[in-house]
Parts: structure tokens; sequence; C-alpha cells
């Protein structure tokens, strides 16, 4: 299915992309309703991903628009901070879903595959892996300290839960609400010097929460790596 996203926050926007195709999706990504009025014009996606404030023309004005309404395009709006009216109002606009942000990973990949019809088969990467296959990483149970960095400065201790090469989740007792984007330090084990990385707030779950790492370099993405596999092959049950 071939996906538009429309998000004027460049980290969050590939963020949404990068786990539309890890879903086994064609996305692109624009910036603003004036260019994803242009994607409809000239290649039409089969579903548009929209962020409710945008730059110039919102994503309430978008979704007025004739062309919109008459292309027939679901559209899923996103937001982070839309009141019950604004959610409504979208509803009524002809919008098909309302999800909130951090988007619900489950969320999505339900409605993607409800909206995909037929289903078609996952294309292999050129390992010859599918979609999903690569979505399932490895993930290590282990606990570490973790300093979270917030973007007013503001800095606060936690513990991890879990840990792959594309995410950790870290306890949230305690623990102030962290902002859509932190900088995320830890040490692993037996090391000396820390992982770090910009990461982004994609889920909010009762006991934790769950961040996206965005700029990994190669060498803590090879770090984690090693770690992660270090980690799941002592877990694994004799």
């Amino acid at each position: 299915m071939r996906i538009l996203v429309v998000e004027d926050s460049p980290l969050v926007g590939e963020v949404l992309r990068d786990l539309c195709v890890d879903l086994g999706h064609d996305a692109a990504l624009v910036t603003t309703a004036e260019e994803a009025l242009v994607r409809l014009r000239v290649d039409r996606p089969d579903l548009i991903m929209l962020d409710l404030r945008l730059p110039g023309m919102t994503g309430g004005d978008f979704l007025r628009l004739p062309l919109v309404r008459d292309a027939g395009v679901p559209v899923i709006v996103v937001s982070g901070n839309a009141s019950e009216s604004q959610v409504r109002e979208c509803l009524d606009l002809g919008a098909v879903k309302f999800l909130p942000k951090p988007v619900p990973i489950d969320q999505l990949e339900r409605l993607l595959e409800w909206f995909e019809r037929p289903p078609r088969a996952r294309r292999p990467d050129s390992s010859g892996r599918s979609a999903v296959e690569r979505r399932r990483l490895p993930r290590a149970r282990v606990e570490l300290p973790v300093l979270i960095h917030e973007s007013d400065c503001s800095e606060w201790r936690t513990t991890s839960v879990d840990l792959s090469t594309q995410a950790v989740k870290v306890l949230s007792s305690a623990a102030p609400r962290p902002g859509p984007t932190v900088e995320i330090s830890f040490v692993p084990p037996g090391e000396a010097e820390p992982v770090r990385a910009v990461s982004l707030l994609i889920r909010v779950d009762a006991d934790g929460y769950v961040f996206y790492f965005l700029n990994l370099t190669e060498d803590h993405f090879e770090r984690l790596t090693y770690l992660v596999h270090r980690l799941t092959s002592s877990q694994r049950p004799s």
C-alpha cells in the first residue's frame, strides 16, 4: 500500500514513514499540506497520515478541500495535542481515524492491515527477509541506569526494561512525562563509554516509556548489536 505521511517535524515524520515501511508498505514524507495536495494530484496515494497542526494550510483546512474529499483517499489524522472538539471535527470532515502522538504502533499496524485489501505479500529485502521479519528484531531484557536529557536542558534518571538495536523501554515510576524528543545515554555492561542517541517517544505504557533511536552512529549500532545478541543468547532457555 502507498502511504503519504504529512508531518512538519522531520524527526517525527521520518519515524512514521519508517514504521510504515517496516510494516511492509511504500511510504513517502512531505512537510506541508500544500505539498500533499500536489502529490494527491499527480501521484495519488492509497492512504494519507495527516498531522493536524501544519504551517500554512492546517490539517483541518486540508480535509475541507473538495479535491481531498472527492479523491476518496482514506485519511488518518495524527496529533499530540488535539482537543475533543478538533477530533470530532476531523472525523466529521471525512477523516477515517484519529491517532494520538506518540502513535500506538499496534493500532497503526491493525489500521494499515484493515485498509490493505486484499493483504499483499510482504516483499523481501536484499537479505531475503520480509518487512515483518525485519521489524521483529531481538529484544533483550536488561536493567541499566539510563540518563534522559530533555530539550529544556533538564535531566532525569531511570532504568531500562528491555533493549533492541532500534529502541529502548525505560521504567516510568516516579519519572516525569518526557518530551517528544530527548537524548538518551547509558553505558553497556562491561564498557566505559556511553551510548548516546537522540530518541523519539513512540509509546507510553502503564509501566514505562518506549523510545526509538533516531541518530545512532555506526559504532553505537555495532555495540548495541553485539550487546543485544549476547544478552538474548544468554536468556534463551537451555
